[in-house]
Order: structure tokens, then C-alpha cells, then sequence
């Protein structure tokens, strides 16, 4: 820091603290932040294309995969790094084109919904990749739907660790209807008429668990005595 005529500049040419210390500083930033920090200068070029800063990025983003670093990638860690998430970006594209196919109409059946959640553990989504490809608000509400029960049932993420990411990323409060029928009773030796229910329910709403009964529906799909799954977006007003 260098002082004069009342005013104070920070030197990005160089650092006084000790280079483990500012390595493990930037290590807590997101990947896009360290990228752009190492647009400053020379000396921060170098310093954010540490390995060491990558494959703290790599674990924390995927706790699941930090196997694969195994010996040190020969192309480096940050290129390992942005491969991996290239690879992701493109599988998961892949995901939401299908989906968007399947919900033509604006519905989607229980049967394509859960494919969709099962095609995302196959390739191993950490909590963030959710957040990039699936929570943006621009999507259809049943991909912001399908991250969310990707981070409910295959991530284990706290309810409320989930809802602070569905409002920053400004989704929380998108609505679906889900809709079944239970199959009838049997009564004196008749069958009952097969019986509809319907629930509106906000991404708020399932992320903390106030809707069980639609979330159990959702997840365990079109199986035993409930029929006929079916997903439908709801129009939410402009705030």
C-alpha cells in the first residue's frame, strides 16, 4: 500500500504477504473471480494458475470426483479444471434439450422427469453445477424443479443452504402443479373410482419441506397405488 497526497494505492504487481497465505486466499474465491484476478498483472497471472489454487477449486466443486486428480493432470490443473466443466457443460445441455422436448406441451410425465434426475447422477454434479446449469431463471421452471430435487435427494443439501441459492438465483418462488391419481379402494368387493390430486406448489415450498406428500410422489414416481404422474408449469407474475 503506498500513500500520498491523501490518497492510498494497492501495488497489484507484487504481494507482502507470505505466498502460501495469498494462495490460500484465492483459493476461497470462485473459479470466474480467480480468472479475472489473474488478468491484473504478471505476478497474479502466475500466481492464479497455481495447481495448488485448482485443485482447491476442484475439490470444493466436486468433493465426489477429487479422485480423478490422482498424480497431478500432465496438462495442468487449471486446464484439467476447465475440461471438466466444459464436459459437464456439455452432457448437461444435452439433459436440458431433452427435457425441453419432453415438455412440449408445457407438462412433462413422472417417467421423463426422474430419467432426467437420473442422467444428472451419472455424471456426478456437485451443488454448484447445479447453481450454473440448472437454477438460472431464464430456464423452464421443471429444470430449476429437476435441480432442485437433484440436490434434495442425491446431494443431501440442507434445506437451507438450498433456498439460499434458489433466491439469489432469483427462482425460488416458481411454481408447478403435480398431479396423480391414487388408485381406487376396494369397498364391499367393489373398486372405488381411481382418485385425482392436484397440488400448486412453489420451489420454496418443496425445498423446505412443507409439501411431503409432493416431493414423495416426485421421487418415487408412478409406482403402487399412484397413477399417471404428471408435471405442468405454472405462469408466475412479473414482481
Amino acid at each position: 500500500m503506498e500513500k500520498g497526497g491523501g490518497s492510498s494505492r494497492f501495488d497489484l504487481g507484487s504481494s507482502s504477504l507470505p505466498c502460501d497465505l495469498v494462495l490460500d486466499i484465492v483459493s476461497l474465491l470462485e473459479a470466474s473471480d480467480v480468472c479475472s484476478l489473474g488478468s491484473c498483472s504478471r505476478f497474479w497471472l502466475g500466481l492464479c494458475a497455481s495447481d495448488s489454487v485448482w485443485i482447491a477449486l476442484y475439490k470444493r466443486r466436486w468433493p465426489s470426483a477429487v479422485g480423478d486428480l490422482g498424480a497431478l493432470p500432465s496438462q495442468g490443473c487449471k486446464t484439467f479444471y476447465i475440461n471438466k466443466h466444459k464436459k459437464l457443460a456439455s452432457a448437461v445441455s444435452d439433459v436440458i434439450k431433452s427435457v425441453l422436448e419432453w415438455s412440449k406441451s408445457g407438462s412433462m410425465e413422472v417417467g421423463y422427469y426422474l430419467k432426467a434426475i437420473s442422467d444428472l447422477g451419472s455424471m456426478e454434479l456437485g451443488f454448484k453445477d447445479v447453481q450454473l446449469f440448472l437454477f438460472r431463471r431464464e430456464h423452464n421452471v421443471l429444470l430449476n424443479l429437476i435441480g432442485l430435487h437433484y440436490c434434495i435427494f442425491s446431494l443431501d443439501i440442507p434445506p437451507v443452504d438450498v433456498m439460499e441459492v434458489l433466491e439469489s438465483c432469483q427462482v425460488s418462488e416458481q411454481q408447478v402443479c403435480v398431479s396423480w391419481f391414487v388408485l381406487g379402494r376396494w369397498f364391499y368387493g367393489f373398486r372405488l373410482p381411481d382418485e385425482h390430486r392436484s397440488r400448486i406448489v412453489s420451489l420454496t415450498e418443496l425445498a423446505m419441506g412443507k409439501e411431503g406428500e409432493v416431493l414423495g410422489v416426485l421421487n418415487r414416481g408412478a409406482i403402487h397405488e399412484v397413477l399417471r404422474v404428471q408435471i405442468t408449469t405454472v405462469a408466475t407474475s412479473a414482481a
